[in-house]
């Protein structure tokens, strides 16, 4: 497969990249202001555009949206959670995954099975909500139902959408005490791409499989 991976300089995104590129797959990772990757600013308009243009007439197997961020972590009720906060998390964690989606759709369509993983997490679940976190719980729970919606939407276009929780991952978001490493939430993940398909598109899962509820 050729796939594209958002946010592939560090953490999951980089995890992936390693992953995806053992297993034979061509990889096209993409960051903000990194040399070594295809520069993609996701809250940015003119910069989905611009790396759609520069990917012009080539198919894209796969699109992972796992570009993200965590601004309020540790925030307060009391006193935290700005508002300039809330609109800059949700630029990156929903709006950033739509603008991707929506302007690589032309190159999706160029492939035979194509298919797209939204980095979500059960942080965004109705189901599992036991306060804090207020930002983040809410963009990732908005990244679900974007996704859920796509899935929907796209079907009659032959483009599979998969949401998916990366698990609690010692990365600089999930921290050093967090329970798995990203080499193994990078190698579930590669497995559920593998897998997703018309057939279970719209799920919601762990790396590992898992069904989450929503």
């Amino acid at each position: 497969m050729r796939i594209l991976i958002t946010g592939a300089n560090r953490g999951i995104g980089a995890a992936l990249d390693s992953a995806l590129g053992a297993r034979g797959h061509t990889v096209i990772g993409t960051a903000r202001g990194h040399p070594e990757y295809q520069e993609l600013d996701v809250t940015s308009p003119a910069s989905v555009a611009a790396l759609a243009e520069r990917l012009e007439g080539q198919p894209l197997d796969a699109l992972i949206c796992n570009a993200g961020v965590y601004l309020d972590k540790g925030h307060n009720l009391a006193d935290g959670f700005p508002a300039k906060m809330w609109a800059d998390e949700f630029a990156v964690n929903v709006t950033g995954v739509f603008l991707t989606v929506q302007a690589l759709l032309p190159h999706l369509q160029q492939a035979e099975a194509p298919r797209i993983m939204i980095i979500s997490s059960n942080m965004g679940s109705d189901a599992r909500a036991p306060g804090g976190s207020y930002i983040y719980r809410a963009s990732k729970a908005a990244a679900l139902n974007l996704g859920r919606n796509l899935a929907v939407d796209l079907k009659h276009l032959g483009i599979a959408v998969g949401i998916y929780h990366p698990g609690w991952v010692q990365t600089d978001m999930g921290g050093s005490a967090a329970a798995i490493t990203p080499d193994a939430s990078a190698n579930g993940l590669a497995d559920r791409l593998e897998a997703l398909g018309l057939g279970n598109t719209g799920c919601f899962e762990a790396y590992d499989g898992e069904p989450l509820a929503f």
